[in-house]
């Protein structure tokens, strides 16, 4: 079986004081309901884990009430940071999972597309992850202040999520990362420490994640196509 876990427990400081931004109201439904709708409806997925902020059970249970999610769903406490969240929320899996997609519960315009691919391509290889080539030119500075060189871009990439894992690698890169003291903000960047090869699926529709206000009104569009 193919899981999800949705990483609903940040904060989202960058918002502004006591905004939790997954819950802002965005094309007629919270940010987080429609996060959760995408993976509902995913033919590829078989259960939802949600990890949430203590105290936020009961909101997240009003938002399942509105929706009436198909999926058999549960909730996972988040934990002090990501790592400990998506760690809780492995915890949290069916005994018969055997891929887990890990998606950021503020991208709520993921395609059925794109998590299909990037599950796909976990079976295959053991890890993959949604990603956007840079097109930018890179500048590198050294003292903040004036550029020192330029990166070649042919090379970059950014990773999004879902970020699609064997449910076996993925527990054993996120235990060596913290058998090692270490607080890593990408899944992917577990999978380094154990030598797990990363598979790159392109992300071609816009996929963006709710950072700062300015976020909402392109997603807003996106959301209402």
């Amino acid at each position: 079986m193919t899981s999800a876990i949705i990483v609903a427990a940040g904060r989202g400081t960058r918002m502004g004081p006591n905004i939790d931004k997954l819950f802002l109201e965005v094309a007629g439904r919270p940010v987080i309901a429609h996060t959760w709708a995408r993976f509902d409806s995913a033919a590829c997925i078989g259960e939802i884990v949600i990890v949430v902020r203590s105290g936020l059970e009961a909101a997240f249970k009003d938002i399942a009430t509105a929706l009436k999610p198909k999926k058999p769903y549960r909730f996972a406490e988040g934990g002090t940071e990501r790592q400990d969240s998506v760690w809780n929320g492995l915890q949290a899996l069916s005994a018969g999972a055997g891929v887990v997609a890990i998606h950021d519960g503020a991208r709520p315009c993921v395609s059925h597309e794109l998590i299909e691919e990037t599950v796909r391509a976990a079976k295959d290889s053991g890890a993959a992850v949604a990603a956007q080539r840079i097109t930018d030119t890179i500048k590198q500075s050294d003292d903040g202040a004036m550029i020192s060189t330029t990166i070649d871009r042919s090379k970059l990439w950014s990773v999004q999520t879902p970020q699609a894992f064997r449910v076996g690698v993925i527990r054993k890169a996120i235990s060596t990362a913290r058998a090692q003291g270490l607080n890593l903000t990408d899944d992917t960047a577990a999978c380094e420490l154990i030598s797990q090869p990363v598979k790159l699926v392109e992300s071609k529709q816009p996929n963006p994640k709710v950072t700062v206000p300015g976020d909402l009104v392109f997603i807003e569009s996106l959301l209402r196509q």
